[in-house]
């Protein structure tokens, strides 16, 4: 099993004020799979995807990420293990103003090992014609393509993606998570995306869904639809 959860917990707040966000997070994901963390506000998928990545620690329980436990890892190991396994990509852009697309992108890279080719993939996120201009000169679409090169250039076993669709229209959001798609086919990195759209769990192949930290459902999806086909 690639990606794997174990019992997580996790409060934050102290006494009375105490609130218990994950209350015993147990599944799997395949190697290869775009999984979908689906649920309200609240209920517990962000801070699931942060545990995930790394950038939260679990009260109690695991990730074991390919036979390797996060938690026992030092956190210069943790750094590294971030820097070279993983990709994020958030609601939020977070590009570098005064560097240009292909600058943006090439940041990416120098955090890993093994990069994939930089003019290949803008080619494949339909930026490399735009590849000299500055984030304040492209539209929100073309930013978070961007941001999504900037994530996959590294080559990440798995890319984490947080409502990345949250600040884009109807169209450019799916011309986003076609993008998605084609990275996951073209690359074959394991895809995490929370997400509280319910249309589009229709493109993954695994859906959890999440309601007050518990899972409520969590499936195989048998009848994938293409990220272009959806509708909501």
């Amino acid at each position: 099993m690639f990606l794997e959860l174990s019992e997580i917990k996790k409060s934050f707040g102290s006494a009375d004020n105490r609130v218990e966000v994950l209350k015993g997070i147990d599944c799997e994901i395949e190697r290869g799979e775009i999984c979908v963390l689906l649920g309200p506000s609240g209920s517990g998928k962000s801070t699931l995807l942060n545990i995930i990545g790394g950038i939260d620690s679990p009260d109690s329980g695991y990730v074991s990420i390919d036979g390797v436990k996060t938690g026992e890892m030092k956190e210069r190991q943790l750094t590294k293990y971030r820097r070279n396994h993983l990709g994020y990509i958030f609601q939020m852009y977070n590009l570098i103003p005064n560097l240009n697309v292909k600058e943006n992108v090439e940041v990416g890279a120098y955090l890993s090992d093994k990069p994939l080719d930089i003019d290949d993939l803008l080619k494949t996120l339909g930026l490399y014609e735009h590849r000299h201009k500055l984030p304040n000169q492209l539209s929100g679409g073309q930013q978070q393509r961007t941001a999504i090169g900037r994530a996959i250039v590294k080559n990440p076993d798995i890319l984490l993606c947080d409502e990345p669709t949250g600040a884009l229209d109807y169209t450019t959001s799916k011309e986003i998570l076609k993008l998605i798609e084609d990275v996951n086919a073209k690359y074959g990195n394991t895809v995490v995306m929370v997400t509280h759209n319910d249309a589009i769990k229709n493109m993954a192949d695994r859906v959890i869904r999440l309601r007050d930290g518990m899972i409520r459902k969590n499936y195989v999806n048998e009848e994938k639809i293409p990220a272009m086909d959806l509708d909501w």
